[in-house]
């Protein structure tokens, strides 16, 4: 092992500021800055006076978001907004502003305070910290479910663009969404395939801002509104079951559950399609893709650190918080292959969706795993496109 380095020490120093860096990001997003600037350079004294604050704090507020690259600080003290400090301003239709807002919030937040302890026993902290599980608390705070709802349907922005052309939906009639939330995933694939019917199943507070979306899209005739839980069903009469963003919040034995519920309505030739992340087997080795049954052995080599960070890091940190908040995990291919495999279901393929990383299109089907069969392994593993 090489002695640690300035490189190194800067590393940690960073790190250990990553909570103050989210924290400023959440103060600008309460006291409007990016809107109070707009599209023009601003002094702090200007943005200070209608935010309602105090002008020397302001100015250190601002100083730092451009620190961060969020503003931009200019010869003359006025400071202007970067495109990743636009992202957020509540106007525009591709903000961030729900997302910061719910991940810099103290439900999402006082349960890290404790990670250690759920490292230590392997449960999950927030149950402690509240008294309560996640989502029964997100469903006893109007305001903070509205976060919440609103932040997951930013976070399928990206999912929303990428996975209608991801994937041959037109070979099929109808697509239910498990856990669809507002229904903002789901209208983007109807909307790109004509044909289809959906159905959103949710919560009934998870279902409170589909109508809108619906609505909006011209979906309304379309797409039906079900009110109900995936732990104990899943509407009959689809030939695509979809999940995005769901199993990671539930540990195998309910994500098998889940999955069994998909499994016994599945008609011939019908789908389970999941979209989550897919964790590598080890940090920084390739997430193994493409169709069949494989292990989901790397393909060799040691781990590389900096592909980790670059690339899988904020999964790492995703896991984390399914561990202190709700009990969940992220998973490996053969995490997958696993649970479904539990389920009666065969997973067949795995195709990173483009534009919309960290997270892939998982597909399974009816029936156990094939038993190998005499065609030679192939050398790679080249994925479907």
């Amino acid at each position: 092992m090489r002695a640690a380095d300035g490189d190194d020490r800067e590393l940690i120093v960073r790190l250990a500021f990553g909570s103050m860096a989210a924290q400023t990001m959440r103060a600008a997003e309460r006291l409007r800055v990016v809107e109070l600037i707009g599209d023009r350079r601003r002094p702090a004294a200007d943005v200070a006076a209608e935010a309602g604050a105090e002008p020397q704090p302001m100015a250190r507020l601002l100083r730092a978001l451009a620190s961060l690259g969020l503003l931009r600080e200019h010869a003359s003290g006025s400071y202007s907004v970067t495109p990743a400090g636009a992202l957020l301003d509540p106007n525009r239709p591709d903000s961030l502003t729900s997302f910061v807002r719910m991940f810099t919030e103290p439900t999402m937040t006082r349960a890290w305070e404790h990670l250690d302890d759920s490292v230590r026993t392997g449960r999950t902290s927030f149950d402690t910290v509240f008294g309560t599980d996640f989502f029964s608390h997100v469903a006893r705070h109007p305001e903070v479910s509205a976060d919440f709802n609103a932040a997951m349907g930013q976070a399928s922005r990206d999912t929303a663009a990428a996975l209608p052309h991801a994937y041959d939906f037109g070979r099929f009639t109808r697509v239910t969404d498990v856990g669809g939330g507002d229904g903002t995933l789901l209208a983007a694939v109807l909307a790109a395939h004509p044909g289809l019917t959906g159905v959103v199943l949710d919560t009934a507070e998870g279902l409170a801002e589909a109508p809108g979306t619906l609505e909006r899209q011209g979906l309304t005739e379309r797409c039906a509104l079900t009110t109900g839980d995936f732990f104990r069903a899943v509407p009959v009469g689809s030939d695509v079951y979809l999940m995005k963003s769901v199993l990671h919040d539930w540990a195998d034995d309910q994500v098998v559950t889940i999955l069994s519920h998909c499994r016994a309505v599945l008609p011939p030739g019908g789908v389970v399609l999941i979209v989550d992340p897919v964790l590598p087997e080890r940090p920084g080795t390739p997430t193994e893709t493409g169709s069949g049954t494989g292990t989901g052995t790397p393909t060799g080599g040691e781990a590389d650190p900096e592909v980790n960070l670059s690339e899988g890091g904020v999964t790492y940190l995703t896991d984390l918080n399914m561990l202190v908040n709700v009990g969940g995990r992220e998973r490996t291919r053969r995490d997958f292959e696993d649970v479904c495999r539990r389920a009666g279901l065969t997973l067949t393929s795995i195709t990173p969706l483009t534009g919309a990383a960290p997270f892939s299109l998982i597909e399974a089907v009816a029936g156990p795993v094939p038993a190998p069969g005499p065609v030679p392994v192939p050398t790679s593993d080249t994925g479907t496109g």
